[in-house]
């Protein structure tokens, strides 16, 4: 009887924790290194906090590092965090232009590894974690909870302790897939080998896997925008673009109007090549199914109504957009919004449906608790599965969360964004920046010869830069 529920005479409410270390004394462990991370490892410096981030790659920044050939649509002036500024400025930074478009690469090179540099010891890379517990308790066990550490395991069986959990972890490693329903198109996995996901190097070291070869890029955001402009720079390469959507107004964007002009440039530039041919676009297309043949890689699509349509290519680029992994903190109370993947306060402010990136309203510590008090996911990851991530919105989290975990509350709760369709982008800038750079093609917004891809700022998967 002794395993029956209840036949024990210690209830999981009376059950107390046999030893307890000094929370208060642990450091606050921020997991990711991207510019979230490194923004909230500032702020909590900045407030004497003691802090450890730990990365699950080898540098700062790693996952931008895989599209680090690519330009971003916002200025330096939007992508560097305040606390972080006032840390590399005191260390006798040069800061970038704040005019300048900065690709993946030169944000790292430029500010993520001279941040991680001045933050020292406190930054781990090659530390990758694949849990988060409370010390002693799982997800079950109540009293006596919050009283207790943080246990945060590695994946090479390394365990530490924390205070509070900041996850700054991101989606980049977690893409969506090919499957238009949100499973793997049949066949996904078997020809995996010829499927890239998103803003692969066309025009770098990538490029002899796609030249003079036929390619299907799947998905209608600016990732798949970019992909599109480099693809159209190699001569002799077919290219198909398809969509669920009936028409690629929404990929086209605001055009001049574009608060973000480099954005809107990218938008023009992609209409332009639809309209002349160079590329094929196939509306309502579901991919259903995937296989290998003779000829290529057979992609059918088959529609709500159960119509099919097929192409044959001999490469696929997925930008289908990206994914939380909630799985590492599966023993911890997460109040999930059941759509998104966000928390249920957030999920209202994000959606997709009612908001573009611009006009995401302020938010910060209130809105990004869980029920596991000490827990937050900011950055990409606290959006969940929707597209309107921006980095400067990511970094108005890191600064609210830490002046919460400060005791400052009046600070966490004075949260203030100031998004692209308020006005941060001067009209002339991406304009300027031809001039300095040739800023070519539709791949980067302008109209003269040097192509450089542009994507959006979001650290991993966003949509606005």
């Amino acid at each position: 009887m002794g395993n029956g529920c209840c036949s024990t005479t210690t209830s999981l409410e009376t059950e107390q924790p046999t030893a307890a270390l000094e929370t208060s004394a642990l450091p606050v462990v921020v997991i990711g290194a991207g510019p979230v991370g490194l923004a909230a490892a500032a702020h909590l410096a900045e407030r004497g906090l003691d802090f450890l981030v730990l990365e699950a790659g080898g540098q700062a920044g790693a996952s931008i590092a895989k599209w680090g050939h690519v330009r971003v649509f916002s200025p330096w002036r939007y992508n560097i965090d305040a606390a972080a500024r006032r840390l590399l400025d005191a260390a006798g930074w040069q800061a970038p232009d704040d005019d300048w478009l900065p690709t993946g690469a030169e944000l790292i090179d430029g500010y993520l590894a001279p941040l991680a540099k001045v933050l020292g010891d406190r930054v781990r890379v090659n530390a990758a974690v694949s849990a988060i517990t409370r010390l002693g308790f799982d997800r079950v066990r109540t009293n006596g909870r919050e009283e207790v550490p943080f246990l945060i395991r590695l994946r090479d069986g390394e365990e530490l302790y924390a205070r509070t959990v900041i996850d700054a972890s991101g989606t980049y490693t977690t893409p969506n897939v090919l499957g238009a329903s949100g499973l793997p198109a049949h066949g996904e996995a078997d020809v995996a080998a010829l499927i890239d996901h998103a803003l692969p190097d066309v025009l770098g070291a990538d490029r002899a896997a796609y030249e003079g070869r036929h390619t299907l890029v799947v998905g209608a955001g600016h990732s798949a925008a970019t992909t599109l402009l480099a693809l159209a720079e190699l001569a002799d390469t077919p290219i198909t673009w398809a969509i669920r959507a009936a028409d690629a107004g929404r990929t086209y964007g605001g055009g001049d109007a574009d608060a973000l002009p480099a954005r809107g440039a990218l938008g023009i530039r992609l209409h332009a090549l639809m309209e002349s041919g160079r590329i094929t676009l196939l509306t309502g297309f579901y991919t259903h199914r995937v296989r290998g043949t003779d000829q290529g890689i057979e992609v059918v699509s088959r529609d709500p109504s159960g119509a099919e349509q097929a192409i044959t290519v001999d490469r696929i680029v997925s930008a289908t957009g990206y994914r939380p992994d909630h799985s590492i903190a599966g023993e911890l109370r997460l109040d999930l919004d059941p759509v998104l993947g966000s928390t249920r306060a957030l999920a209202p402010l994000i959606d997709p449906n009612q908001h573009s990136c611009g006009t995401v309203p302020p938010h910060g510590v209130d809105e990004l608790a869980h029920p596991e008090p000490g827990y937050y996911a900011i950055g990409v990851k606290s959006y969940g599965r929707a597209p309107t991530f921006l980095m400067a919105t990511g970094y108005e989290q890191a600064r609210s969360v830490v002046a919460a975990l400060a005791g400052d509350w009046e600070a966490a709760r004075d949260v203030q964004l100031d998004l692209p369709e308020t006005g941060v982008c001067s009209s002339g800038l991406a304009e300027a920046q031809e001039q300095r750079v040739g800023l070519a093609t539709g791949i980067s917004g302008g109209l003269l010869s040097t192509p450089l891809p542009l994507v959006t700022a979001s650290s991993g998967g966003g949509c606005c830069g």
